[in-house]
C-alpha cells in the first residue's frame, strides 16, 4: 500500500515543481522533513520549505523536465534536471540532480539531492568558480550565499 501512495506523492511533488507549485511541493513534505543538497547543506522543516518557496518565486525561467521516479514502502528516488538563469550573474545553467528519498506517514521526511556542485559553479559562476574551488572554498562559500539569501526571504515573509 505505502509504496503505491509514495509513488504518487513524488509524481505530485515533481509536478508541482515542474508547474512551480511551491505549496504543492510542501505539502509533500513531513513536518519534520530533512533536506540536503551540496548548494544549502542541512535545512530542516520549515526551513527546507521554504528553500523551495523561495526558489520558485523567484526563478522567472526554470524549467525542469523529470524522470525515472520509483518508490518503494520507505525509499524513493529521481532524477531532475534544471535549466534556468541564476540571477546574480545572468548565466545559464544546465543542473542534473539524483534524488532520494525517505517516507513516514505517507509524506516525504528525509530528501537528498545530489550534484556536482562544481559544474553548477562553473555555470553559474564562471571563473570565480575555479578560484573558489582552487582555495578549497567553494563549498563553504556556495553554501554561506545560499543560507543568507534563504534567511533574508524568511525575515521577508514573517
Amino acid at each position: 500500500m505505502y509504496a503505491m501512495l509514495n509513488q504518487e506523492v513524488l509524481e505530485h511533488f515533481y509536478h508541482c515543481f515542474k508547474y512551480k507549485d511551491a505549496e504543492g511541493m510542501v505539502s509533500c513534505y513531513h513536518d519534520k522533513v530533512v533536506f540536503t543538497d551540496p548548494a544549502f547543506g542541512t535545512l530542516k522543516g520549515e526551513a527546507a520549505k521554504n528553500m523551495w518557496r523561495m526558489l520558485l518565486e523567484r526563478s522567472t525561467t526554470l524549467d525542469i523536465d523529470y524522470s525515472n521516479i520509483s518508490a518503494d514502502a520507505e525509499h524513493g528516488k529521481a532524477h531532475w534536471t534544471a535549466t534556468y538563469i541564476f540571477s546574480k550573474t545572468n548565466r545559464e545553467v544546465v543542473n542534473h540532480v539524483t534524488s532520494k528519498f525517505e517516507f513516514k506517514d505517507g509524506k516525504i521526511i528525509r530528501h537528498i539531492d545530489s550534484f556536482n556542485l562544481k559544474i553548477w559553479a562553473n555555470q553559474a559562476l564562471g571563473i570565480k568558480s575555479t578560484l573558489l574551488h582552487l582555495f578549497g572554498q567553494l563549498k563553504p562559500v556556495v553554501q554561506s550565499n545560499a543560507r543568507k539569501t534563504l534567511i533574508g526571504y524568511i525575515k521577508k515573509r514573517r
